[in-house]
């Protein structure tokens, strides 16, 4: 009687054990397609952030651009380029924001707010003189 209890808790420990190597091998395996399709994922997402990254970059040297593209600095964020309309003949009469978006892409929260303050006209200049004693040389 003693030995067919033993019997059963080694055959007991034995199922366990190769029960849990088995759900580790199953684990891994799953995790290692997971990681496979994240990684795939993140790199597709990577390729289109850059993409639109590169492309707002180039915007002013495509055909239908209708602002000189020497007169566009980029800025990025949080609006892409700020266009000088007239700088080319030293005579800036307008001053253009201007957001690039490619596809499907949308206006962020902060770009319809930026974009609002411009419209409602709360734009101002400001002109910030450093002080001579930081420029000048010590010597």
């Amino acid at each position: 009687m003693v030995f067919a209890d033993l019997d059963t808790i080694i055959i007991l420990f034995v199922v366990a054990v190769i029960a849990y190597f088995l759900g580790r091998i199953l684990r891994d395996l799953y995790w290692k397609e997971q990681i496979d399709a994240i990684r795939k994922d993140a790199i597709k997402r990577s390729r289109a952030v850059l993409g639109g990254q590169f492309s707002e970059q180039l915007a002013p040297f495509l055909p239908d651009f209708p602002f000189s593209p020497t007169e566009c600095r980029f800025i990025g964020k949080p609006v892409d380029f700020i266009v000088f309309k007239g700088m080319d003949g030293k005579a800036i009469e307008e001053v253009v924001f201007v957001e690039v978006k490619s596809g499907k892409a949308t206006l962020s929260g902060p770009e319809m707010v930026l974009r609002d303050a411009i419209r409602e006209r709360r734009v101002s200049w400001v002109e910030f003189k450093i002080p001579e004693e930081l420029t000048k040389s010590k010597g």
